[in-house]
């Protein structure tokens, strides 16, 4: 290898376009690094959502409240990282809270 150059395919695992400089070679980094923290943080959000439409399918209401504190925070952190918007963030969790009340109030009602 020359002096100067990065060694790309070594820190990324794969092979991708070779950048030019030594500031695209960063900021394929960067890049890559951001993308893998992204899709760990939707994959946990995506999670902790089915956790909460999982304990209303299964009509255990306290779990769904519970796992639904969990699925906020988990939204709202990736709301203000930037990993999704926050009126996305916020959607989802006005949809499950929605889902967790018209549960609520249909267990209610039949008991």
């Amino acid at each position: 290898m020359v002096a100067g150059q990065c060694d790309v395919e070594g820190i990324l695992g794969f092979s991708s376009s070779m950048p030019n400089t030594k500031s695209a070679a960063k900021r394929l980094k960067q890049s890559e690094v951001r993308r893998v923290r992204n899709k760990a943080i939707k994959s946990r959000t995506k999670t902790e959502m089915k956790r909460v439409l999982d304990a209303v399918q299964s009509g255990d209401i306290a779990a769904a409240e519970a796992n639904f504190k969990v699925a906020a925070k988990k939204l709202d952190q990736a709301g203000s990282q930037g990993v999704i918007h926050k009126n996305t963030a916020a959607r989802h969790k006005s949809r499950l809270q929605r889902t967790i009340k018209a549960a609520k109030n249909g267990a209610s009602k039949t008991a």
